[in-house]
């Protein structure tokens, strides 16, 4: 049962099965492709990034779980504050940003990640950079 895009909504209550390699795949910037999957209070999302992938710092007011299934990819978190942190992370490995949060990412190499955002919404950050934020 394919979706036509990230705003679909399920119908409530119904329970739904998707296949990734029928579902449409996006690449809303360059080195980036993604697949997502809506529910009614969260949204997952199937992402490929290229080697140099790169978004500067943003925020959403989605909390996000990124597990990363491929790859390494560097996040820097709070960055130009006091709490700055870089994390690398790798296969088996998860990243949980908190709503509001600035983070960045770079892909250090091909990555693939099942990101999980709640609540589900159409922006998440890559659908389109924010004036002023950063993208390679």
């Amino acid at each position: 049962m394919p979706i036509s895009a990230a705003t679909s909504s399920p119908t409530a209550g119904a329970a739904r099965v998707y296949a990734w390699s029928s579902l449409p795949t996006d690449t809303p910037m360059p080195k980036i492709s993604r697949q997502r999957i809506p529910g009614e209070h969260a949204m997952l999302a199937s992402v490929v990034l290229e080697k140099g992938f790169y978004l500067g710092s943003h925020h959403h007011p989605n909390e996000q779980f990124a597990i990363v299934l491929e790859g390494r990819i560097r996040f820097v978190i709070n960055e130009g504050t006091p709490a700055q942190e870089t994390l690398t992370l790798g296969p088996g490995q998860v990243l949980v940003v908190p709503p509001n949060v600035p983070h960045s990412a770079e892909a250090l190499e091909r990555t693939r990640i099942l990101d999980i955002f709640s609540p589900p919404s159409a922006g998440t950050g890559v659908d389109a950079p924010p004036a002023g934020t950063s993208i390679r």
